[in-house]
């Protein structure tokens, strides 16, 4: 019987030692696989490095190709023989979706980051940047929170099946980092938001679920908005052309085991987020809490030092980015009620 692509997973341990990378500026000529490049990050990756001037972008649909078809990702990466790679392609969703399919969210992530990694491992690809998420971290880690936090202690209960698959993530990228020599690296990015987000009143996250509601509200005449939880906790939010301006950055610049954290360094309360999309909408009613639903992590800050070592720092201000969601959002409205 003939073998499918992957189904023998084999490596060359002898070309370690032959291994040498230095960061600097990536070969816009070169083949450039962005996995996941029509979501919100995989996207923004994708605009961030044609506005760069690569000119081998990369990109399948998830209906031209199954990442969780092992051997399609092993003819695929046979076929184009990326040289980079960057992995934003992942199963996501807010608290209800992470809470209602943890099985979904564990699985499919870990067959998507599997296939992908192993595939780019198989071919060598010389610089792979692994795209993972803050909920790594335990609940209760300390504030702002230091990358060596990682499994220190327990994980948020709503997403620990999704925060489970993205350490499995990092642990490959370090494995293949120990094993294989390979200057592959990861990023963790705090809450993302921007063009081309899940707005789905059942799949978002937070800010993009509030933009929906609060729009709505003002498209209805609606005299309230119902928030889940008590508007307590703090989050941090990153525009989403920001994470790829960052990862383009790292890419370029660093070199080394242990993910960076990608971030502002500031948070606010879910409250204040609210008002200020209440604000930028033009909603002029009343906002009411319902602490019957869960809050989730009180709080989720990033230490974005590392980063800022690094070289690089947020610029965009979270009202002006907000704005500019709700703009795209609006000019979207229509395909994305098709949608759902």
């Amino acid at each position: 019987m003939t073998e499918r692509p992957g189904s023998e997973f084999r490596i060359d341990h002898t070309a370690r030692e032959n291994v040498q990378f230095e960061p600097g500026p990536l070969d816009r000529d070169a083949p450039f696989y962005v996995a996941g490049h029509r979501g919100l990050a995989g996207s923004a990756m994708w605009r961030r490095l044609e506005r760069a001037g690569f000119t081998n972008l990369i990109g399948r649909s998830s209906r031209e190709l199954d990442l969780t078809d092992r051997a399609a990702v092993f003819a695929f990466f046979a076929e184009t023989q990326p040289r980079y790679v960057v992995l934003a392609a992942a199963k996501v969703g807010g608290i209800l979706a992470n809470e209602s399919y943890p099985v979904e969210f564990l699985s499919v992530n870990l067959q998507i980051q599997t296939n992908v990694l192993d595939a780019a491992l198989q071919h060598r690809v010389e610089r792979v940047l692994f795209l993972g998420s803050s909920c790594i971290y335990p609940k209760y880690a300390a504030q702002p929170i230091r990358e060596d936090s990682l499994m220190t202690g327990h994980l948020e209960p709503t997403n620990d099946a999704y925060a489970i698959a993205k350490i499995a993530g990092i642990m490959q990228v370090q494995a293949v980092r120990r094993e294989y020599g390979l200057p592959w690296i990861s990023a963790m990015p705090t809450n993302l938001y921007g063009p081309n987000d899940n707005f789905s009143p059942k799949g978002s996250h937070v800010l993009p679920a509030l933009i929906r509601r609060y729009d709505e509200a003002v498209q209805t005449g609606a005299a309230e908005v119902v928030n889940w939880g008590t508007g307590t906790p703090r989050r941090e939010f990153l525009h989403v052309d920001e994470l790829a301006d960052a990862c383009l950055y790292l890419l370029e610049h660093y070199d080394g085991p242990e993910q960076v954290n990608v971030g502002t360094g500031t948070d606010v309360t879910i409250r204040e987020i609210a008002d200020t999309i209440g604000k930028v909408v033009g909603f002029a009613g009343s906002t009411v809490w319902d602490s019957t639903k869960p809050d989730g992590t009180p709080q989720k800050l990033l230490d974005v030092s590392r980063l800022a070592e690094i070289g690089w720092k947020s610029a965009v201000g979270l009202e002006d980015g907000i704005r500019s969601t709700v703009e795209w959002f609006r000019a979207h409205r229509d395909e994305l009620t098709e949608r759902g």
